[in-house]
């Protein structure tokens, strides 16, 4: 068993951004998904010690959770023992505002280590929507953290969840909220205000759920969900839940379906750590939908921190190195062993990396020309990790000029922000 694989999420690109700032990061992977954020005016190039460490909080509780970041805010997911909590944190300095317990930690199987909090809070105007990795999925009030609503993946839809129990963060798109539960009712849509069901989709074969999270496609004039289930990358009708396609060489032999599948120009990218990376073209005819492949290799990018589409360029790292990779014919442009395996995300021209295994936060430009380090520095005061082959798997969130980085209980916070004159 391959454990660097047997962690946290996914998800890939959509066509809709939630009502928050322009700087600001308000769900998993940024505005719309796409590990992107719409920020400029950042630095270019690191000194040689790195960004300035602006605050540092050394025991926010345990877990993966990637924070959300909205109007002076920063929220997420942790756990100390037992006990699962949504936290939200004042951005000028990392101190608690609010806490609220979610429920419990999630089961792992027997042998399946990583117990912890994992999912990142989607926030929606003034509400919060945070899923537990036991299958807690509320609604609270951001302002203090208070109730709206609340339902249970396993006990109110019979959920399936993986090995390593819920990791995957709700999706938010208009009035609805997408999530899965897993098994009969694979995929569920919910009224986002009252949590009532919209629709169930049972996926055939119904799918136990993976570690990724939904995400909104276009192809063949059908507005779908798609995501990464226990055996392949599923498209469903948005309107309906009805099945459209799948694509399964990527899940065949993978323990852990973790990465986010990016979609795109109706092309879907998906790869696991243990199975490798594939290319899919969705063909569509009166209605009827199907997966066709176009490459597949076990050399593209497939770690746990995702991959970004710049462009006509895919940029993610394997568990050695880093690399860009043409889209649509997976063609290696170049490759560096930069960070290792690593999480990324992009802003203002450049990619920022954190990599799993050593706690080192690397800037690289976005460029397919060449690899082209900007910076690279050490976090200080890493937390140990206890847990057998247990990596630092929360990616990087960059909001309002801050550059955040989480490794289980410890968070830090650097400015990124540009000088007027190094614009």
């Amino acid at each position: 068993m391959n454990t660097q694989r047997l962690l946290l999420v996914g998800v890939g690109i959509v066509a809709f951004s939630l009502t928050a700032g322009a700087a600001d990061w308000p769900q998993w992977r940024g505005p719309e998904r796409s590990g992107i954020s719409k920020e400029t005016g950042l630095l270019k190039e690191w000194p040689k010690e790195g960004p300035k460490l602006v605050w540092q909080v050394k025991d926010i509780g345990n877990g993966y959770s990637t924070p959300a970041v909205v109007d002076g805010h920063l929220y997420l997911l942790s756990n100390r023992d037992k006990d699962e909590s949504v936290l939200a944190l004042d951005a000028k300095n990392g101190k608690e505002v609010w806490s609220m317990k979610l429920g419990k930690v999630g089961a792992n199987v027997p042998q399946a280590d990583y117990a912890g909090a994992r999912s990142t809070p989607t926030v929606d105007g003034n509400l919060l929507y945070c899923l537990g990795s036991d299958g807690d999925l509320v609604c609270l009030e951001r302002a203090q953290g208070k109730e709206v609503w609340r339902k249970n993946l396993r006990t109110d839809f019979e959920g399936k969840p993986g090995s390593w129990a819920y990791a995957e963060s709700p999706l938010i798109d208009g009035d609805v909220l997408v999530c899965t539960p897993g098994g009969k009712s694979t995929l569920v849509a919910l009224n986002k205000k009252t949590g009532a069901v919209i629709w169930k989709s049972e996926v055939p074969g119904a799918d136990e759920a993976a570690y990724a999270s939904v995400t909104i496609a276009e192809a063949g004039g059908v507005k779908q969900y798609v995501q990464f289930l226990g055996k392949g990358v599923v498209g469903v009708d948005a309107k309906t839940g009805k099945f459209l396609w799948r694509y399964g060489k990527t899940a065949q032999g993978s323990l852990a379906n973790i990465p986010t599948p990016v979609f795109h120009n109706g092309y879907v990218y998906s790869a696991t750590g243990m199975a490798g990376s594939g290319l899919a073209k969705l063909k569509s005819d009166k209605g009827t939908f199907e997966a066709e492949q176009v490459y597949f290799a076990k050399t593209l990018p497939n770690s746990i921190g995702g991959v970004v589409r710049i462009g006509d360029y895919l940029y993610g790292t394997t568990n050695k190195e880093l690399l860009c990779v043409e889209f649509t014919t997976g063609k290696v442009k170049w490759h560096h062993e930069c960070v290792g395996a690593g999480s990324i995300c992009y802003a203002d021209g450049c990619f920022y990396l954190h990599g799993e295994n050593n706690d080192e936060v690397v800037l690289v430009e976005a460029t397919p020309d060449e690899y082209r380090e900007k910076g690279h520095f050490t976090l200080p005061d890493q937390p140990k990790h206890d847990k057998r082959m247990e990596k630092a798997w929360a990616y990087p969130v960059v909001a309002n000029g801050r550059l955040y980085l989480r490794d289980l209980n410890m968070l830090w916070c650097y400015d990124i922000k540009a000088a007027k004159d190094e614009k």
